[in-house]
């Protein structure tokens, strides 16, 4: 069947991917701009998930049914959705392919996030899928199915590993790993289980002070770190798990961050994401001040979709969101784009049951302190996903 395709007789803004960078963008700008401007979201589903409860529910601290909403009520009426799949983009003709039609458009967001490969490593999907000791909890229903695992786990070996892709919350196998160290000790058999995280890096975090200050709780809680180990392969019936290096680990109970990777619209039907950037083209190539396309001055990438070199958090896609905006706009009026993203993130770092840091950086420097508190814990666990899903999702955001 040929393909529709849809054009737009206004200015004509498309956003792919409704993620946190991609609905408070078109939010944003269907308040800033006016009627003359039709802006229109592409997502291939309609429900939108509240990802960092993932490592927090296997311990029941979050429960499932509040992390979903459906998207088409948090956009404002002014927004246009499109529940459809993109397949490509075609930036020299101003086109983005859908699974049954193409639209054009005139100015375009790329955001439609990274996408799970678990399956890149031989054994871990299978693992999940044929026993009961193997949860790769970036996949919701495996962050549940672990919630079951740990009610009749009794002793043995506990891994959390980290992939060697860029991945969602660099701070996620951390939080995974000192919370599970921490429920075992409220259960009352942390003597018969051994912590261990494994990771393709020499070091436990990438930023000080973050990084000395976790490496002196891991310490005081006897939680190993194993570094320079890249999962080459999980042998799940053997319960091993073995790296690039030639090493092996052995494990009685395994929650892996899955490898993760570009959007195949982007990465194999478009040029968007053409580049010498370090991550071989899986990522949108944009300027990492501007967040504009290298090439293409009328695309901005987004979150997860860009490839500048910051941590990928919800923190992160927030303010550059406030940046894509006030760009675009500046571009769209032939002004000069004034607006830069600095590289800001930030991570709450849950080190045990009603205890936290923040920590918070950009390309440069660190924000703030490695103090652990009661305060933080409250701020991620009750305050941020009312935030998250009350305003910034819906473009209201009083501190940019």
């Amino acid at each position: 069947m040929p393909f529709r395709r849809i054009s737009y007789s206004m200015d004509h803004i498309v956003v792919l991917g409704a993620g946190v960078g991609g609905a408070m963008s078109a939010n944003m700008l269907d308040r800033r701009l006016d009627d003359d401007t039709q802006i229109t979201v592409v997502d291939k589903g309609t429900e939108h998930a509240y990802q960092p409860s993932y490592y927090l529910l296997p311990f029941g601290y979050m429960e499932p049914e509040d992390q979903f909403r459906d998207i088409r009520e948090i956009m404002r009426p002014g927004v246009e959705f499109v529940e459809d799949e993109v397949t490509g983009v075609d930036p020299d003709a101003k086109t983005v392919d859908l699974s049954e039609e193409t639209i054009s458009y005139d100015y375009l967001i790329a955001g439609l996030g990274n996408r799970l490969g678990g399956e890149s490593i031989p054994g871990m999907m299978e693992g999940w899928e044929e026993t009961e000791s193997v949860f790769p909890f970036y996949y919701f229903e495996a962050a549940m199915d672990m919630r079951e695992g740990l009610k009749s786990f009794d002793g043995g070996t506990f891994v959390v590993s980290v992939p060697d892709t860029p991945f969602k919350c660099g701070g996620a196998p951390l939080k995974m790993t000192m919370l599970a160290e921490d429920y075992f000790r409220r259960q009352g058999i942390r003597d018969d289980v051994d912590v261990v995280m494994t990771k393709p890096g020499d070091a436990v975090f990438g930023v000080s002070p973050y990084r000395e200050k976790l490496e002196e709780i891991w310490a005081e809680r006897d939680i190993e770190f194993r570094g320079n180990f890249t999962v080459e392969e999980i042998d799940f019936e053997a319960q091993e798990i073995h790296s690039i290096e030639g090493e092996t680990q052995e494990y009685d109970f395994y929650a892996p961050v899955p490898p993760q990777f570009g959007q195949p619209a982007l990465t194999e039907n478009s040029p968007l994401t053409e580049g010498d950037d370090e991550h071989g083209g899986e990522y949108v190539t944009v300027d990492e001040n501007t967040m504009q396309h290298t090439e293409y001055p009328d695309v901005f990438g987004i979150g997860d979709a860009g490839d500048t070199p910051n941590a990928k958090t919800a923190a992160a896609a927030r303010k550059q969101a406030h940046v894509v905006v006030d760009n675009l706009v500046a571009h769209m009026n032939d002004g000069r784009m004034t607006a830069e993203y600095h590289g800001y993130a930030a991570c709450p770092l849950l080190t045990k049951k009603g205890k936290a840091m923040i920590a918070e950086f950009d390309y440069e420097n660190s924000i703030s302190a490695p103090v652990e508190s009661r305060a933080n814990w409250i701020l991620d666990i009750n305050v941020l996903p009312s935030v998250y899903w009350n305003a910034w999702l819906r473009g209201y955001d009083p501190l940019p």
